[in-house]
């Protein structure tokens, strides 16, 4: 069967740069060229990027609520997928307790309260808001994409209360 494609393309394996070199990475290699070479950005163009970077997260969300709307708020479930969620929430946050409290103990310095509690508070936050849309372009699970972003953003509410008592201990 490969025989037959490859000889009905005239015996040559063509690459799929497309595939091979997506827009996002080109733009990031380009991103990365002018930062090395410190090449300087014209002020119109820096102002139009920062203007469309501020639009992709309230654009998300606004997907975000279109996929559930059509799913319904029935679809939001607490499953054994969404058990994962406790890495995010329980997981994440202890590891990065051990970590501050080994770090102190060995290098004697403190890091100040308030950034102490940032950090960890941060370690908890919700999953990436636009995740539906990379599940929309990868042609994945768009459903649960939108319930893992959802749940997470709901029990956030409740993990960070009990995320600032434990803070006051350490």
């Amino acid at each position: 069967m490969i025989r037959q494609r490859i000889n009905q393309e005239g015996g040559k394996n063509k690459i799929n740069w497309k595939k091979v070199l997506p827009p996002p990475l080109l733009g990031f290699i380009a991103g990365l060229i002018y930062l090395l070479l410190n090449i300087p950005i014209p002020g119109f163009i820096d102002s139009t990027l920062t203007y469309v970077g501020s639009i992709v997260t309230p654009l998300s969300l606004v997907y975000i609520g279109i996929v559930l709307y059509n799913a319904g708020l029935s679809s939001i479930r607490f499953d054994r997928d969404t058990i994962s969620l406790l890495g995010r929430f329980v997981l994440s946050p202890v590891v990065l307790i051990v970590l501050m409290l080994t770090g102190t103990h060995f290098s004697g310095t403190h890091l100040p309260a308030m950034l102490q509690q940032t950090q960890i508070v941060q370690s908890a936050t919700p999953m990436l808001a636009v995740l539906p849309i990379l599940a929309t372009e990868a042609h994945g699970d768009v459903n649960y994409a939108t319930n893992v972003v959802t749940t997470s953003t709901l029990l956030f509410v409740v993990v960070v209360p009990v995320l600032m008592q434990v803070i006051q201990f350490i």
